[in-house]
């Protein structure tokens, strides 16, 4: 049986050599703060303070309340410009959208005409007009069908009650913050595991474990627990200083719980880490490998595109990922205030998953001790 002494001052020489590497812990320190903060603010696909322009040339009643439908915080407040002012405002990139309401527009309305209305979109940015596009349209739709309802005193027909939980105005960057740190999670365990074994491996402190009375179980056991420890740190500390305190996102869900599926995670990813670093034999051969391993693993887990849109055998490939599960179960606990009774299931296959991980890792880890020995 592995000897908890061992085991306890192997871990404390780890978290020393992590100190000690500038490096190492710049990219920690980062990864929990900066990078968070980049995916919330930074990365965003919703509308947000959008310069958009209109050419009010009707001046009536309902193009007015067209002009008034636009407001902070997805559109900056509309500038009324001139025909011969549009292009040049394009051009130059002071508005992403120009309205053009043409002369007589509400009377066409009232007569039951279909006049048209001209929307020119500045598509050299790209994700702002591909979204924004469908935003205008909808609301130009919703001011035109209000108005012609109050105008023939018409009976409306039914509306839709659209109720949106956790995130009622899909600010993007609730879901981009808590999504990354979930990603980081996944990213760190195994770059800090495979890391300092290889590290160890460089500086030629491996050698001096061999000749000491430790096992290699007691030294992978180590890595695990004191990388894992770490990741479970910075975890919380960017939960609750960054995400909560810095950016103000609010996490209804149970923080305690959530750690818990995150050190079920880590269970498996640290093993992960530990085996990638016994195929790797320099710190540039790991960096590939983990490209080769961390792209797909993080594309194809569910937390970029759903799960379930993906081919079947992807699907079933994926449930080997133990980052397959811990996304569904974060989001379930952070996005939707999942218990225990709900999530259980993914508990379940992280901690099969991470047996399994740990005994492949482990196996492979004695076997490149045995040929140092």
């Amino acid at each position: 049986m592995p000897n908890i002494k061992h085991i306890y001052h192997l871990g404390i020489k780890e978290l020393w050599s992590l100190i000690r590497d500038p490096m190492l812990m710049f990219v920690v320190v980062f990864m929990f703060t900066g990078q968070i903060f980049i995916a919330a603010m930074a990365i965003t696909e919703t509308l947000h303070k959008v310069p958009i322009a209109i050419v009010d040339e009707d001046a009536s009643q309902l193009s007015a309340a067209i002009v008034s439908a636009f407001y902070p915080p997805r559109f900056q407040s509309p500038e009324l410009l001139s025909m011969n002012e549009v292009d040049p405002g394009m051009d130059s990139g002071t508005y992403t959208f120009a309205i053009v309401i043409p002369p007589g527009f509400e009377r066409d309305v009232r007569a039951g005409r279909s006049p048209a209305l001209q929307l020119n979109v500045d598509a050299t940015r790209m994700t702002q007009a591909f979204t924004g596009n469908g935003y205008i349209q909808q609301i130009l739709l919703d001011e035109i069908n209000a108005f012609f309802h109050r105008d023939k005193g018409a009976v409306p027909g039914p509306n839709l009650v659209i109720r949106t939980l956790y995130n009622p105005n899909l600010e993007s960057s609730w879901f981009g913050a808590l999504n990354e740190i979930i990603n980081v999670v996944t990213i760190m365990s195994i770059i800090l595991t495979g890391a300092t074994l290889i590290r160890e491996r460089e500086h030629g402190t491996i050698e001096h474990l061999l000749v000491m009375p430790v096992t290699p179980t007691e030294i992978m056991i180590s890595k695990v627990w004191t990388m894992g420890l770490v990741v479970l740190c910075g975890s919380f500390l960017s939960l609750k200083f960054v995400i909560q305190g810095w950016i103000g996102i609010p996490i209804h869900g149970s923080i305690p719980l959530f750690l818990c599926a995150t050190a079920l995670c880590l269970f498996a990813t640290t093993s992960l880490g530990i085996f990638m670093g016994t195929i790797a034999r320099s710190m540039p051969q790991f960096g590939m490998l983990g490209i080769l391993t961390l792209v797909p693993m993080l594309m194809l887990s569910g937390g970029v595109t759903p799960l379930e849109n993906m081919p079947l055998l992807i699907q079933r490939i994926m449930m080997l990922a133990p980052s397959t599960h811990f996304i569904a179960a974060g989001r379930g606990i952070l996005f939707r205030g999942a218990g225990i009774e709900s999530v259980w299931p993914q508990f379940l296959a992280m901690v099969l998953v991470g047996a399994a991980y740990f005994a492949v890792a482990l196996f492979r880890f004695r076997k490149s001790i045995s040929l140092m020995a």
